[in-house]
């Protein structure tokens, strides 16, 4: 991950992450065939301490008693932040970027999956523990959809998460109006038949 911050993609080499891991160039390949096979475990391994910060800050905001939209915020904020200490301070993170799309698009699309159904799965339970109702028609499969697609949304305005402060305020922002929007209203009370007589009720 050092030699691809530092170099990017496609300046980085084995021979860099050899001399970086201290091993000789033929030990390197006996783990990894190409600097691609290598950047593809990079961003797996990246991807899964993604998920694992995720879950983790999940079940702490959980812990703390927070509602439906902060725990699923400290959630996808975790998420995030974790890919992006990852590559901070790279001159190459858009390149990055747009590298392991075109390189690891499978486990791009895997790990889409994974994040959607933790994601649902930290819905329901959540709304169970609040008691909530959702909107006729959704879901917490349906909702953690708009949630991914309203943060590649934020994201997209976004292309390197920078500047970092801007990127997480609009980003908070917009998860908390998806969310207030797809929680149903709690049905009102229903008015009380008055016992009093009206004129001219017969008695």
């Amino acid at each position: 991950m050092r030699v691809f911050r530092r170099h990017g993609f496609r300046r980085s080499s084995i021979e860099q992450a050899a001399e970086e891991a201290h091993l000789t160039r033929q030990a390197l390949y006996h783990h990894f065939t190409s600097k691609e096979a290598l950047f593809r475990a990079v961003i797996e391994r990246l991807y899964q301490g993604a998920l694992d910060a995720e879950i983790a800050a999940t079940r702490a905001a959980e812990e703390k008693g927070g509602s439906l939209a902060d725990i699923v915020i400290a959630g996808l904020a975790a998420r995030l932040k974790h890919l992006f200490a990852s590559l901070e301070g790279s001159p190459h993170i858009e390149e990055l970027f747009s590298e392991h799309l075109a390189q690891c698009r499978d486990l791009y699309l895997t790990y889409s999956d994974r994040y959607s159904e933790q994601l649902a799965a930290t819905i329901a339970r959540a709304a169970r523990r609040e008691g909530l109702t959702l909107t006729k028609g959704m879901t917490p499969r349906e909702l953690a959809r708009c949630i991914e697609m309203a943060s590649k949304g934020v994201k997209s305005s976004y292309p390197s998460m920078l500047p970092a402060d801007a990127f997480i305020r609009d980003h908070d922002r917009m998860l908390r109006l998806v969310i207030s929007g797809a929680i149903a209203a709690p049905p009102k009370p229903s008015a009380k038949k008055s016992s009093r007589s009206k004129p001219g009720d017969r008695k």
